[in-house]
């Protein structure tokens, strides 16, 4: 059965008249007369009778009618309940994250979202391993750093400048600095969550380059414990200034070189691949990128 065949039906009983019906519809006359005649031979019965002023439904046409429109209406709550279902966040949202990014800048925002939807509930990942999406058990992942080749598809949502940084502890041997190269007669903090910790690609303007090799009085596999190593002034490592801006305006940390600059990168969103994404999703990636945005701004 052709279901449009009803609303055509329903909407010619409610006007009184196939003009009518068809402007209501948006659809030529003909067509509405043609879909009306084609449910009748469909139904074996007349369910309208037509006169030179109006059309009026049979008695099987007026019982008809009455269930048909029943259907539809039935029909239009079911796309209605489905357009909020869409626009209004619900269920679960699965997510990951590298650990150092997730608890500065993910957590925070997490629980805003929380906050706004209070029906919504949320797990969070939290680990430098990239964990798949193409299974489904994930809405999406937040990775930090350069994307690979991938079938999945990735939104950049913000970046991030790579510093130089000691404890307080280093300050005036900081201080003494006056080239790349002469931050190997200091200690050195490995983050081993990195691909080649120990190769820094130094940059002064735009000519300028240099590549310092380091080695390693400490490595640590995660961004925070090299982090936390630093704090207690193990030495100096290279972190990203997400982590470390407010430890640096608070004076915890000191920046080293700061006239030159080291590789920036970027923060994506990466998400399975689809045509339409969940309002939970959009919902939670509008509120990353203003909270991103409010970051990145100056003050």
């Amino acid at each position: 059965m052709n279901l449009n065949r009803l609303a055509y039906f329903a909407a010619v009983v409610d006007t009184g008249s196939f003009t009518r019906a068809a402007a209501r519809l948006g659809i030529t006359k003909a067509v509405v007369s043609q879909q009306v005649q084609l449910l009748e031979r469909e139904t074996g019965t007349t369910l309208l009778v037509r006169t030179t002023r109006r059309v009026n439904p049979t008695e099987a046409g007026r019982l008809f009618h009455a269930r048909c429109t029943l259907l539809l209406r039935e029909a239009e709550d079911a796309y209605a309940e489905l357009a909020q279902a869409v626009a209004a966040p619900t269920g679960t949202l699965r997510l990951t994250a590298p650990n150092d990014y997730g608890v500065a800048r993910l957590v925070p925002v997490v629980t805003a979202y929380l906050a706004r939807h209070p029906a919504m509930r949320v797990e969070l990942t939290l680990g430098d391993a990239a964990l798949d999406l193409v299974s489904g058990a994930l809405d999406l992942a937040i990775r930090v750093g350069w994307l690979t080749d991938s079938s999945l598809q990735a939104r950049r949502i913000g970046g991030f400048q790579q510093l130089l940084v000691g404890s307080p502890t280093f300050a005036e041997a900081i201080a003494a600095l006056r080239a790349p190269e002469d931050v190997a007669r200091l200690p050195f903090i490995a983050n081993a969550a990195l691909r080649d910790p120990l190769l820094w690609q130094f940059s002064q303007g735009a000519l300028e380059r240099r590549a310092v090799r380091l080695g390693a009085s400490l490595s640590i596999d995660t961004t925070p414990g090299a982090l936390a190593a630093v704090r207690a002034g193990a030495g100096l490592s290279v972190l990203p200034d997400f982590l470390v801006s407010g430890l640096l305006a608070s004076g915890q940390l000191v920046r080293a070189l700061p006239d030159w600059q080291l590789p920036s990168g970027g923060i994506h969103a990466v998400l399975p691949a689809a045509r339409f994404r969940p309002a939970k999703v959009t919902s939670f990636l509008a509120l990353l990128m203003e909270a991103e945005k409010h970051a990145a701004a100056p003050g």
